[in-house]
């Protein structure tokens, strides 16, 4: 593995992604004057930015087991951090989103909806969790197997949360689609891992 690649790890690695994020959001919003247009750029950005770490997350552990090398390793190895950068970036996603709301109250009525409000606040509770339970010692607190449900389930709702939230954009916006493919690909390799793992345990119990 590069130097490059060692030095980018662990808690440097959330904290140079965070701060990424905060720099591009700034820089994005700054282009419109920090006006509506810009907070709407912004939102779009970190939606973007947190799919790709989700991703990222989401496929770690598959792409590990499938294509072991330098790369998947030291992914898999960051999940954690790959995971809280995530957060991150939709903490910054929902500060636009308020933002938008305070400064053009019209304009966010019409791009939400009560489903929006309910769904998406559920996808919020599941990150907080999530996030609050990447620790040692929290994920201690509530035990292997309450963890194990949590993310497992929690992961599986932020996907379904993200195809549906791209892909209701598909019919008028068919580039769109282009976000789907990640997330397609991602359930794709995690099944297969999946399938590889049962079939290896059956193999050994015969």
């Amino acid at each position: 593995m590069s130097q490059r690649q060692s030095w980018f790890e662990g808690w440097r690695l959330l904290a140079v992604l965070t701060l990424s994020l905060i720099a591009l959001s700034l820089w994005i919003a700054s282009m419109r004057q920090f006006e509506v247009e810009g907070m709407r750029m912004v939102i779009r950005f970190t939606a973007r930015s947190s799919l790709l770490l989700f991703c990222l997350a989401f496929g770690a552990a598959a792409l590990a087991r499938l294509w072991p090398n330098a790369w998947t390793r030291w992914q898999r190895r960051n999940r954690r951090y790959l995971g809280l950068s995530f957060a991150a970036s939709h903490a910054i996603h929902a500060l636009a989103i308020v933002v938008f709301a305070k400064m053009d109250p019209a304009g966010f009525a019409e791009a939400t909806s009560p489903a929006s409000y309910i769904f998406g606040g559920i996808g919020y509770a599941v990150i907080i969790a999530m996030s609050a339970t990447s620790f040692d010692r929290t994920a201690a607190l509530i035990g292997p197997r309450a963890w194990r449900a949590l993310h497992l389930v929690g992961g599986y709702y932020l996907w379904f949360q993200f195809m549906v939230s791209f892909g209701k954009r598909v019919p008028a916006m068919p580039l769109y689609a282009a976000f789907l493919i990640p997330l397609l690909a991602m359930m794709a390799l995690r099944l297969i891992a999946m399938a590889a793992h049962s079939r290896g345990r059956t193999a050994v119990a015969g």
